[in-house]
C-alpha cells in the first residue's frame, strides 16, 4: 500500500506516529533510533535539525514529516540544492503519495504547483519566502543538504527561508554539520516552535574508499561483477557525461 493509504483518521501525533511506523514495518522498513527519535519530534510540532551521516534514512524521515503535515491539512515543501535531486525526490514521493497530490517547481519547469506536497530548488523557496513572507500557506518546509547555508554563493537562499516564514516547521538535513545551537535558539525564537537536534555518528550502510585508475567502463564492470551495483557517477561538466555515455554504448553490458 502506498503511504496516503494510511493517513489515520486522526490528525493526532500518537495517531500519525504508529500510522507511519505501520507503514514502514509493511515495507520491511525497520526504523533506526535516529529516524525514530526524530519523526517523534516532527508529529509533536517541533522543528528538528537531522545531523546524522549518509546513508541514515534522513529522507525517510522527511516523507514521515510530509505524511504528518498532509494529515493535519498543511502544505509542505522539500528543498534540494540540484534539480536532479528534486526530481528524483517528487518521483518518490508521487509514489508514496499518488501523483495528485505531489508537485515540481524548479527554474524551467512546474507540475501540479497547487498540490498538498511540494518539491522545489532552494532558490524557487527562497524567492517565495520573500515574496510571501508569513502569509505563506506553507506550513512543513524540509531543507535538504542544509550546509549550504554556509555557501557563499547559494547560502542566501536556505538563509531566507528561516527568516521569512516564521509559521512553518522546518526540518533541516544534513550530514556534515557541525555545532548546531545557535540555529535551534534562533528557530525557537523566530518561530515559537520547541526546536531539537537529532544527530548520530553512526553509519547504517558502511561507506567503502577506493581510489583508481583503471578506465571508467572496466570499473563500472567490475562494480557490476562485484555485485555492487546500482552505481551513481558524477560528472563535473555535461559534456564529460556525453563522453561517458557514448563510451558506455560500446560496451553491451553497461549500456543495458
Amino acid at each position: 500500500m502506498r503511504l496516503i493509504d494510511h493517513l489515520p483518521d486522526s490528525a493526532d501525533a500518537d495517531a500519525l506516529y504508529e500510522a507511519f511506523g505501520t507503514w514502514a514495518g509493511d515495507q520491511g522498513i525497520e526504523l533506526y533510533a535516529a529516524q525514530d527519535e526524530a519523526l517523534i519530534e516532527m508529529v509533536s510540532g517541533s522543528n528538528v535539525i537531522l545531523a546524522t551521516p549518509t546513508g541514515s534514512g534522513k529522507s525517510l524521515v522527511a516523507a514521515g514529516a510530509q505524511f504528518a503535515a498532509l494529515a493535519e491539512g498543511r502544505r509542505s515543501i522539500y528543498t534540494a540544492p540540484i534539480k536532479a535531486l528534486v526530481s528524483e525526490k517528487f518521483f518518490a514521493l508521487c509514489e508514496m503519495f499518488g501523483a495528485d497530490n505531489v508537485g515540481m517547481l524548479t527554474g524551467d519547469a512546474s507540475v501540479n504547483p497547487d498540490a498538498p506536497i511540494l518539491t522545489a530548488t532552494a532558490e524557487v523557496l527562497a524567492n517565495r519566502a520573500l515574496r510571501e513572507g508569513a502569509a505563506s500557506d506553507l506550513g512543513l518546509v524540509v531543507m535538504d543538504e542544509f550546509h549550504f547555508y554556509a555557501e557563499p554563493d547559494r547560502g542566501w537562499a536556505w538563509q531566507v527561508p528561516l527568516i521569512e516564514m516564521p509559521r512553518a516547521q522546518f526540518l533541516l538535513m544534513s550530514a556534515t554539520l557541525g555545532d548546531t545551537t545557535r540555529f535551534e535558539r534562533d528557530l525557537r525564537r523566530r518561530t515559537g516552535r520547541a526546536t531539537s537536534t537529532v544527530s548520530s555518528a553512526e553509519r547504517p550502510v558502511p561507506l567503502n574508499f577506493e581510489y583508481v585508475v583503471t578506465p571508467m567502463h572496466e570499473t563500472l564492470e567490475e562494480l557490476l561483477e562485484t555485485h555492487q551495483a546500482p552505481a551513481y557517477v558524477v560528472h563535473f561538466t555535461q559534456a564529460a557525461a556525453l563522453e561517458a555515455r557514448a563510451g558506455a554504448e560500446q560496451h553491451p553490458r553497461l549500456h543495458a
